[in-house]
């Protein structure tokens, strides 16, 4: 048998067994679906612009499963079909006639042929771009938007706000993308049968090591010389004094042959630093191992947390990097406190409003119901007090004080998710020591070891204190800053 035989018949069966329900139902979902894509991907190009999150899902999820769906129904029907004919003894000897030589059935098999080109053009696209869509940030934070809304949030106020959450989360390889993906079908089903955590627990134990996400950007070599900042708060007192802390941090890293600094001591590729854990969130920290360069280990004990062998034993023993300190480098949330301040800083809380530091404070650390009426009854409690307190500014600021109340109520926006059990301080932040226990995990006086030697607690070992808490630092001053 030639070719063209071979084809002919190849034709006939197709077109005869291709009559039934099925075999036309798979043809018409993929046909439409295919259009539905050509359609939006004309427009997301004609017309670029943000896509919602669930027209996302629609069009790079759910209508590429659709297009191989009707893809898979043809030869099932076919399949289908040919087998009730044949229990019916009703299969022809001969197929209905297809002269390949007609002009009808040559346009055809062209059409045919160019569609299935077509189709696996399209597959690949959908694939491709399902993929894409898949690790952008809009599907990761926006798609369960109630689950993720917190971390979203924080994220879009983070300075890595420009840098894709698989990025860090997710590593490169399809051995990464399949663990993700697997991942996150069972996150699919807690949020379908509303099974997940509130708060989602940070993902401590399955980060991926700084040295393959943080040291992309921020390798080690850079890490040098010291920092200068200038911080600043607001008293709670009818002025808003305005206090001025200067600190030049002791960044260090690799000073020649020598390591200094914070970097220098704990991430040095000469000098190891591992620790014992005994909780989730890396907290309690009852053992220091410390490896000098000549290869000596010194273990340090915490006199003050009352470990037992046991619960030593089932601890988590690490080797310190990045995100031990750095724990929050993206999702980062604000205290009462820090929120206010930075938006007085910014002039986007007004300090000319008597109290506003200590009542912008206390209302924010007040419990509501929900986001909604925290932000009603936030802005609503200001304004009533200085309608109350202050009636003559009130008349004259009504709108600062009405910017400083939404600011206010900004502050919890950002920060507090009632329905996720999210509020101030759900989530420590590691880096420093004013609001959370950070470098005292180690750093607190009571880490010894066997022959009597303490890891520091001397603030001149990480930073030189200039200025603390004054209202008019002389070191600015003589600096030129103000």
């Amino acid at each position: 048998m030639g070719s063209a035989d071979f084809l002919r018949d190849r034709f006939r069966l197709f077109y005869f067994f291709g009559q039934n329900w099925i075999s036309l139902a798979g043809a018409v979902l993929t046909t439409s679906s295919a259009f539905t894509l050509i359609a939006f991907w004309f427009y997301e190009f004609a017309l670029s612009g943000p896509v919602h999150p669930y027209v996302g899902i629609l069009v790079y999820l759910i209508l590429p499963f659709v297009f191989a769906f009707g893809l898979v129904l043809i030869p099932i029907g076919i399949f289908l079909h040919r087998r009730r004919l044949r229990a019916l003894n009703q299969i022809p000897s001969v197929y209905p006639h297809v002269n390949l030589s007609s002009p009808g059935v040559q346009h055809t098999a062209l059409w045919i042929g160019g569609l299935t080109f077509l189709n696996l053009l399209i597959m690949g696209t959908a694939s491709y771009s399902g993929v894409t869509y898949m690790d952008s940030a809009k599907f990761c934070g926006q798609t369960c938007h109630t689950v993720m809304q917190p971390e979203f949030t924080a994220y879009q106020n983070s300075p890595h706000a420009r840098v894709a959450c698989v990025e860090c989360h997710i590593g490169p390889g399809a051995g990464w993308f399949v663990r993700s993906k697997l991942s996150g079908v069972r996150q699919v089903f807690a949020v379908t049968f509303d099974t997940y955590s509130r708060p989602i627990p940070s993902p401590v134990k399955y980060l991926r090591p700084a040295r393959e996400t943080c040291e992309h950007c921020h390798w080690p070599q850079r890490f040098s010389g010291d920092r200068f900042l200038v911080l600043t708060k607001y008293q709670d007192d009818e002025k808003n004094t305005k206090l001025t802390s200067i600190v030049v941090m002791k960044i260090g890293g690799r000073n020649g042959e020598t390591d200094v600094g914070i970097h220098g001591h704990h991430i040095s590729a000469h000098e190891n630093l591992q620790y014992i854990t005994t909780d989730r969130q890396r907290q309690v920290i009852p053992v220091v191992f410390y490896t000098d360069p000549s290869g000596k280990t010194t273990k340090y004990v915490s006199t003050d947390i009352k470990a037992t062998p046991q619960q030593l034993d089932a601890g988590e023993r690490r080797v310190m990097d990045c995100i031990d300190c750095h724990n929050r480098p993206t999702h980062t949330f604000e205290t009462p406190e820090e929120g206010v301040d930075k938006r007085l800083a910014e002039g986007l809380i007004s300090t000319d409003l008597p109290f506003i530091k200590k009542e912008a404070v206390q209302v924010l650390k007040e419990k509501y119901a929900d986001r909604d009426t925290a932000q009603r009854e936030i802005v609503s409690q200001i304004n009533d007090f200085y309608k109350t307190n202050y009636a003559v500014l009130y008349q004259s600021h009504t709108s600062a004080v009405q910017q400083s109340a939404e600011q206010v109520a900004g502050v919890y926006l950002r920060n507090v998710f009632p329905a996720m059990n999210v509020t101030w301080g759900t989530y420590p932040n590691n880096l420093g020591h004013m609001d959370y226990p950070g470098c005292f995990r180690c750093h607190d006086g009571s880490h010894t070891s066997a022959d009597g030697q303490t890891i520091t607690n001397d603030c001149s070992a990480c930073h030189t204190l200039l200025a603390v808490d004054e209202q008019n630092p002389k070191v600015l001053t003589d600096l030129g800053v103000q």
